[in-house]
């Protein structure tokens, strides 16, 4: 998973897509993801980079967002 940034938006590509947001959309997005891996949980680690890079760039970009639930990954 690579995630990239300007001002106003960021950038998700995954191996067979890409799609751009809102940068006021991080946090929603990053629940989105840790709600998926808690609910479809025979998804292995599929949604750990996803999560791991929304993570890294919230908190480069100072976003405010939803900590993690306890005894999530």
């Amino acid at each position: 998973m690579k995630i990239t940034h300007d001002d106003t938006t960021f950038t998700m590509s995954g191996l067979h897509w890409t799609a751009a947001y809102p940068i006021e959309e991080l946090p929603k997005w990053l629940a989105f993801y840790r709600r998926q891996r808690r609910d479809f949980p025979k998804a292995g680690t599929a949604y750990d980079a996803a999560i791991e890079g929304l993570e890294k760039l919230a908190n480069q970009l100072r976003v405010e967002v939803e900590p993690s639930q306890p005894g999530s990954p």
